[in-house]
């Protein structure tokens, strides 16, 4: 299996090397040469199933002579031993045929947790078996960083830097990130928003000077790795609900579009999915770009589904890459018109992405209606990235035809929004009951790149 970029003039990687490199040296993304696919009668057999069992099957083809298979069952094993539910992702069912595939019972409550635990085992795998370290820079606008903090805390072989922007994440996020106390750790709270931490991390990945120096990787939904991660829940749930003899839906709240195409990975390995449902709350641009208005950055409006608070969705660009029949060229020339404010996609390419994708959006006082209706009717809470899921499902799902919305945190992450639409305050689970206790421990920092790398140089003693 060999991964090439989207950009078309980077070397093809084998997984390993793709994992561990995470953006491209032209400044794309990896994806699979070819995507492999699995046989109706491997999809029937993982109904009934171990999450695990499951992740195995459907990440194998995809790792090649990286790990063999009983280093990848062990590696997948400890991934996932600390989540908090015997079945990992388990199904809610919320209406007749609408679902809730509850993403949220890993270590820092997240849906990220199911990519970055198994993504930390490889990565120390790998390293450790070449005697290398790594350091590790990420952007996240919340939940990436406490994931990837939480994975790679205290490992041997890796030094993590995290880039959020200061006052921009909920008190939770922040304070999972800032609270672990290993010395292989950095929170690094920028004065930005969520696009300018993005356009940072790239811009240290394209200073080929630094990233060779301090021996740059990346864990944020860029690399290829967390993607295929993601891939293994949408399996997971189809299969429950009879799939491969049945269709299914998937509904997915979406800022930086990693989660989403994963689904789309899915579909092309022979998941029957029937549609994938883009839910954007008020910054909407994948929404905009899906109805035929191009896609052209805006201003980013602060709301209270703040991982979704994105102009630039990264992993939009293997989106393009396929739709325009993985052109590198072509991709590498919308990228560039996007860094001057944005583009419109060819009528070719847009019917391609409307072909496989539709979209919704909702407003905050639509997303806080939904979390209010939701209590009411289904006993369920929902964190204001599942309310949006959930309110665009509801629009976009059919009678005949499961749908599947993806509930991407728990609610307890986002306790002012939950409360201020249902007087009810959802409390952290035990484990992480003396959050509020722990002490911080943070580096504010502008948003300039000589500044971040001066940073980052300096904790490593370079």
């Amino acid at each position: 299996m060999r991964y090439i970029s989207t950009r078309g003039t980077a070397p093809a990687l084998n997984f390993e090397d793709t994992m561990l490199t995470g953006l491209a040296r032209d400044g794309g993304l990896y994806v699979p040469e070819e995507i492999p696919t699995l046989s109706a009668d491997q999809i029937a057999a993982m109904s009934g199933q171990s999450y695990e069992d499951v992740a195995f099957t459907v990440m194998r083809p995809f790792i090649g002579d990286t790990f063999t298979d009983a280093e990848f069952r062990e590696l997948i094993a400890a991934a996932y031993a600390t989540f908090g539910h015997d079945a990992r992702a388990p199904l809610v069912q919320l209406a007749p045929n609408h679902f809730l595939l509850e993403l949220f019972h890993g270590p820092t409550l997240a849906f990220k947790d199911f990519a970055m635990q198994i993504i930390g085992q490889m990565f120390q795998k790998a390293l450790g078996r070449k005697g290398e370290r790594v350091t590790i820079v990420g952007a996240t606008s919340g939940d990436t960083g406490s994931a990837a903090i939480e994975a790679f805390r205290g490992l041997d072989n890796v030094d993590v830097f995290i880039l959020y922007p200061h006052g921009r994440v909920s008190e939770v996020q922040r304070r999972q990130m800032t609270t672990p106390t290993e010395s292989n750790v950095h929170a690094l709270a920028v004065y930005g928003d969520f696009d300018d931490c993005q356009a940072r991390l790239k811009d240290m990945f394209n200073d080929f000077e630094f990233r060779d120096s301090v021996k740059l990787a990346g864990v944020n939904s860029i690399n290829w790795g967390r993607v295929l991660a993601q891939v293994v829940y949408y399996f997971s749930a189809a299969t429950s609900l009879g799939a491969p003899g049945r269709e299914v839906s998937f509904t997915v709240p979406t800022g930086n579009f990693g989660d989403i195409f994963a689904g789309y990975i899915a579909k092309r390995m022979g998941l029957p999915i029937k549609d994938l449902v883009i839910a954007t709350n008020q910054n909407d641009i994948l929404d905009r770009c899906l109805k035929g208005q191009g896609y052209h950055k805006g201003t980013v409006h602060p709301s209270i589904s703040p991982s979704m608070d994105i102009q630039v969705s990264s992993n939009f660009e293997r989106a393009l890459f396929d739709a325009y029949d993985r052109d590198g060229k072509a991709v590498a020339q919308l990228m560039n018109e996007l860094s001057q404010g944005g583009f419109d996609v060819s009528q070719g390419a847009m019917q391609a992405l409307q072909d496989t994708y539709k979209s919704g959006r909702a407003s905050e006082e639509e997303t806080s209606a939904m979390i209010t209706q939701a209590l009411k009717h289904t006993g369920e809470l929902l964190c204001p990235h599942s309310a949006v899921g959930v309110k665009v499902a509801d629009e976009q799902r059919e009678e005949a035809t499961p749908m599947i919305t993806l509930a991407t945190a728990h609610p307890a992450k986002f306790p002012d929004a939950v409360e201020a639409a249902t007087g009810v305050r959802p409390d952290l689970p035990p484990r992480m009951a003396d959050l509020f206790d722990r002490p911080e421990r943070l580096t504010r920092v502008t948003n300039d790149l000589e500044a971040l790398k001066a940073h980052i140089n300096k904790a490593l003693g370079a």
